[in-house]
């Protein structure tokens, strides 16, 4: 029996744009894609010239690049003589995360009301908005003391990037917003209020993948109890109340496309909406994520995604991102970890200390025709904090083992080095703990475009790279939810395992290890290791002999030894 032809619309809103792509669900074949940037402040980021760790977002932007990236996409896909609006099964959404926005009781977010217009505090907190470095710490001392089963939820340590900090950060700093907002939604929750035309945020379908994640909900006990985050703020303990009580994995309808939206788009009322995702977690289901598979989204960030079959309990493995029940696919355990500066590391080197327009592929390429370990360098890749395992946002980048002779490419090849060296350190603590990779698979734009990249990490961590088929895994993964929630009798899937099967592969290149260069990288992450120790507070390494080692590894590889 041959299937039907139907069609998915994956949404993915990223840090400065949106994108929109629709699949042909036969093949997998992306039949139309558009992307259309926030109008917003820098790059769709709206900044705070006093404060680096301020990032957020003006949440109407959303809605502006929706529009045009979802109609651009959709008037590409209408030249496939089989396309009709009715054929779209579904539509899925990613965001990023953790980027809670305050709303009132409709879902109106407090950013679009005059009187709030101009304050940062009422717009969307960013994903990398670390102003609340200090609530993270408060709230991982309580959790520690009062909801010890929470911990494995938020790998030990509760970040500033995520959603309970980031509100008691804005109950301290803005008690006038607070006070506003009925409640908070994540981004991917209000752009699926937006779509379905849900005006009551009771009555919303909450995401697990973010609840998860982001906002210690347990899939037994849900949110903290009222009691004790009421030992962080009275505030908190009665916001509570106006939050959730169940969470809903992505693979379920948040309801149907609202008739405004249809006109804007051009598809039918009425069209399933999945539950909203986080881009990494769906970025992880398009790029064909199962057991043993570890998928790495390399971006402006970098996000280490796995998922495992579940047991009686949550796998214990601190530093990590969270282990959350059905985040990534349903019914298993989805583990997230990352590092937040490994694309933004390489564009600040490039923006500060050379700014021409091809300086990242002409560094590329010097760093190229350099080997391993001749550089004589060593870099730490905390410019943005560290994420996992360290979970510190207030460490900081060192580069080690400059002279004067050292070239700008040679500390571009660092750089470079020092993601992948955090890779492993990642890559490590999840086999320590019994999660076992048995393969890679890259995507994200750097993936694409950085072949360089992708052989240092198979030398640095031994394993082979590969890469995903499609290049919009994240709006993919969307389009597969998409495809789920709108069941097999629209011509969408049953489940998501099995839409993976049928639109999700990976290329013929695979970049393999090679022996010598892992040798010297082995020393050189001995290096990395003990300064990631010293400097990340995990003992006292001896840092003596450091920089006449990264000599003697220099030397070796000029003479190629």
């Amino acid at each position: 029996m041959t299937r039907q032809a139907g069609f998915a619309l994956g949404l993915d809103f990223g840090t400065n744009s949106a994108r929109a792509l629709v699949v042909d669900l036969r093949s997998g074949r992306a039949v139309g894609e558009a992307v259309a940037p926030y109008p917003s402040g820098r790059d769709g980021v709206l900044l705070d010239r006093d404060d680096p760790n301020l990032a957020r977002q003006n949440p109407a932007d959303y809605a502006v690049a929706l529009a045009a990236a979802g109609r651009a996409a959709l008037r590409q896909a209408a030249r496939e003589r089989a396309f009709r609006p009715e054929r779209v099964v579904g539509i899925g959404i990613d965001t990023t995360a953790s980027t809670p926005l305050p709303v009132d009781a409709h879902g109106t977010p407090l950013a679009l009301k005059p009187q709030f217009r101009r304050n940062l505090a009422a717009q969307a907190w960013l994903w990398k908005d670390h102003t609340a470095h200090a609530e993270a710490q408060e709230i991982t001392a309580l959790v520690r003391r009062e909801l010890p089963d929470y911990l494995p939820l938020c790998g030990g340590v509760y970040s500033s990037e995520w959603f309970w900090s980031k509100i008691l950060r804005c109950r301290r700093a803005a008690p006038q917003v607070f006070a506003a907002a009925d409640t908070w939604l994540e981004q991917c929750d209000y752009i699926a209020a937006l779509l379905t035309g849900c005006d009551d945020v009771r009555a919303l379908r909450r995401s697990a993948c973010a609840a998860g994640h982001k906002a210690l909900f347990h899939p037994q006990r849900g949110l903290p109890p009222a009691d004790v985050l009421r030992q962080l703020d009275p505030a908190l303990a009665e916001l509570r109340s106006r939050l959730y009580d169940r969470a809903y994995t992505c693979d379920q309808p948040a309801g149907g496309l609202a008739p405004a939206w249809a006109r804007k788009l051009g598809l039918p009322a009425g069209t399933p909406v999945a539950v909203g995702g986080i881009d990494a977690h769906l970025g992880a289901v398009g790029a064909g994520i199962r057991p043993g598979t570890l998928v790495k989204i390399l971006g402006t960030s970098a996000c280490d995604m796995l998922v495992a079959p579940k047991s009686n309990s949550v796998p214990d493995i601190p530093g990590v991102c969270g282990v959350v029940d059905g985040s990534i696919v349903p019914g298993l355990w989805g583990i997230e970890a990352g590092q937040p500066a490994v694309g933004d590391l390489f564009h600040w080197w490039v923006t500060h200390f050379d700014g021409r327009r091809d300086a990242h592929q002409r560094l590329t390429r010097a760093a190229a025709r350099l080997r391993p370990g001749q550089s004589g360098l060593v870099a730490l890749d905390w410019n943005n904090g560290n994420r996992s395992v360290l979970v510190d946002v207030r460490l900081t980048g060192l580069l080690l083992g400059q002279t004067l002779h050292t070239s700008p490419a040679e500390v571009y090849r660092a750089l470079i080095e020092a993601t992948a060296f955090g890779a492993r350190v990642i890559m490590e603590r999840l086999e320590e703990r019994g999660v076992h990779v048995r393969e890679v698979v890259n995507c994200g734009g750097i993936a694409e475009k950085n072949a360089l990249l992708l052989q240092i990490y198979a030398d640095v961590t031994g394993r082979p790279m590969k890469v995903s088929r499609a290049s919009q895994t994240c709006a993919l993964g969307a389009a597969i939810c998409g495809a789920v929630a709108g069941g097999p009798e629209r011509g969408g899937f049953a489940s998501v395992p099995e839409a993976q099967a049928a639109v999700c592969g990976v290329r013929r290149t695979v970049f393999k290890p090679s022996a010598a260069a892992a040798r010297t990288y082995d020393r050189l992450y001995g290096i990395y290791r003990r300064l990631h120790d010293a400097f990340g507070g995990q003992g006292q390494p001896d840092l003596g002999r450091v920089m006449k080692e990264l000599i003697e590894i220099r030397d070796q590889a000029r003479s190629g030894a």
